[in-house]
């Protein structure tokens, strides 16, 4: 399902559960992770893409992304190449359906990369201004929701430390890569599929 040639290219937010999934299977494919706190700035997660992508050139890339920028499908097409299906990387996780009913209950979703960086990922962004960051995540959402893979660590303390830096309840929510492992699957048969096509 997947050649020496593969390379997997995207969000390194689930770099542990890729990598779980990857070594489980026995799939062929290298990875190359990009930083997850890209997606707070488009100009930087868009050249660091392309940048990937011509650091690949030549192998049989699978873009490891959701619809995360504005331009995202323009890149692919110009790369001849696609991306996983899936709105972001919470919906790879936890399926559409779980991931819409979350989101229509005020979730705003807290995966141990960002919790353990977050002052990095969203510092960056907001700046030093407490009152700031607790508005606007409390404009749109009503609770922090951790979600816990098999392959997490302990981030009790790092995700409260969040949920009292935006002013959000944390709950907890625990998810098997089920879900992960079929996106990925689907994503490398239609990659073989191509291969095959092009032979």
């Amino acid at each position: 399902m997947s050649s020496a040639n593969s390379v997997l290219l995207g969000c390194g937010i689930l770099q542990q559960e890729v990598n779980f999934l990857i070594k489980k299977n026995g799939w062929q494919l290298e990875t190359d992770f990009l930083d997850s706190s890209l997606h707070v700035n488009f100009e930087k997660l868009a050249q660091q893409l392309e940048t990937g992508i011509l650091r690949n050139t030549g192998r049989e890339i699978v873009v490891f992304y959701g619809c995360c920028h504005p331009r995202m499908e323009k890149i692919l097409e110009i790369a001849h190449t696609f991306r996983t299906e899936g709105q972001n990387c919470v919906e790879m996780l936890l399926g559409r359906q779980k991931f819409m009913q979350e989101l229509t209950d005020g979730a705003f979703f807290l995966l141990e990369d960002w919790a353990l960086r977050w002052d990095q990922a969203i510092g960056m962004t907001f700046g030093d201004n407490p009152d700031v960051v607790r508005e606007i995540f409390q404009l749109s959402n009503k609770k922090l929701l951790c979600i816990r893979t098999p392959c997490s660590k302990d981030f009790k303390i790092e995700a409260e430390d969040v949920g009292n830096k935006v002013g959000l309840p944390v709950h907890w929510l625990d998810v098997t890569l089920d879900h992960l492992e079929s996106v990925l699957s689907q994503a490398l048969e239609r990659q073989s599929g191509n291969e095959r096509l092009n032979l």
